[in-house]
């Protein structure tokens, strides 16, 4: 039973930094991508980015340059270094995994973490 299981979240005031974790238990297969969701109130869910199992990654465009996601499969964790933060990026952030490549689409995945609160303050 794969379980995703997020932590890092919190305060911040703008301009800052982040850094989320997102550790993957139980048994997984091999070719899986890792994204980053969040979501705000009164939002939909939006992809902030994804990481392939080659280690390819894509990026929404408004966090493109200030957010970088990494994966260390060996101890089946993934990152999301979030810099330069701004009042726009607070929510509610979860990850998620999917077999093979990435995808926007929220509803292609099928596990997800419980989600992590990140507040920018100005």
């Amino acid at each position: 039973h794969v379980q995703l299981v997020e932590s890092g979240g919190g305060s911040v005031q703008a301009g800052g930094s982040v850094r989320l974790s997102c550790e993957v238990s139980g048994n997984t297969q091999r070719n899986y991508c890792m994204a980053w969701f969040r979501q705000s109130p009164g939002k939909e869910r939006e992809g902030v980015g994804g990481i392939d199992s080659d280690g390819t990654t894509t990026y929404e465009e408004s966090v493109k340059g200030r957010f970088t996601i990494s994966r260390d499969n060996a101890k089946k964790m993934v990152f999301l270094q979030m810099n330069s933060l701004k009042s726009e990026d607070a929510g509610t952030y979860s990850c998620a995994a999917r077999r093979y490549a990435c995808m926007w689409q929220p509803n292609a995945y099928g596990l997800w973490g419980q989600g992590t609160q990140v507040t920018v303050s100005s």
